[in-house]
């Protein structure tokens, strides 16, 4: 059973300036009961050549050839504690770019920490300004940074919503696993283990989700399984109906 979104570490436009790249599948999960989940990687071009990388995926030599065509990284981000494995990877490939880290990657990273980076912990104050919104979204266990591109109205996630697809879940318990989860396509959400962690700032959470819909995006992009190529915002009020209501 493929749980990926084949071709592999190869870029596929979304839009003008946009692109995505889908990586191998990782295990995640508790001590000896870990599943995997597929990877995926968003690429904005902001102006000629500037390339906004997040969360990025396995930088295989194909991959850096075919970035050569779209232009050089020079933001690479990780946007939540839980989405930084590659990072120190490309920052070797591509040493003057900059990294920018959510909150928690510095303690969890550990090894496999960035030699240097600047923390996402603001809405404004970043180069991309000009282009693009920035939101972090905070919880008790993870701060995850919300990307907006104002241009191509794409908005990117990372774990706020997961949407895995049946047919590629490979066992039973899989399936039943993501749908008790709240995270089985077409309904997928928020994780409901993920809720928990915030319900101290369920008014905050409410807010974020809230000035999301409001930035009326086109499109929504994902880390995990299925993303939204169209109806965005009915894809927002479906997912966080939970909360909203």
């Amino acid at each position: 059973m493929n749980t990926t979104y084949p071709p592999l570490n190869q870029l596929k436009p979304v839009c003008p300036d946009v692109w995505i790249v889908d990586g191998p599948a990782i295990r995640y999960g508790l001590p000896g009961l870990k599943f995997p989940f597929p990877t995926r990687m968003t690429i904005l071009r902001l102006g000629s050549q500037d390339l906004f990388v997040h969360s990025p995926t396995h930088p295989t030599p194909e991959l850096l050839v075919q970035l050569e065509s779209i232009g050089t990284p020079k933001w690479l981000v990780g946007p939540n504690r839980i989405h930084y494995w590659w990072l120190a990877d490309w920052e070797r490939a591509f040493p003057d770019a900059a990294v920018y880290l959510a909150p928690g990657i510095e303690m969890q990273a550990g090894a496999r920490l960035p030699s240097s980076h600047c923390v996402l912990n603001r809405r404004d104050g970043y180069p991309w300004d000009n282009r693009l919104e920035t939101l972090p979204v905070v919880g008790d266990f993870m701060t995850e940074v919300v990307f907006f591109d104002r241009e191509s109205r794409t908005l990117v996630l990372t774990d706020l919503i997961e949407n895995f697809e049946s047919p590629k879940l490979g066992s039973f318990l899989m399936r039943w696993l993501t749908r008790l989860g709240g995270v089985q396509d077409p309904h997928g959400s928020m994780p409901r283990d993920l809720r928990l962690t915030f319900r101290r700032h369920r008014a905050q959470l409410k807010a974020a989700i809230e000035t999301l819909i409001a930035w009326a995006p086109e499109r929504v992009i994902l880390a995990h399984g299925r993303w939204y190529d169209r109806d965005a915002v009915a894809e927002l009020r479906r997912a966080f109906a939970w909360l909203l209501d």
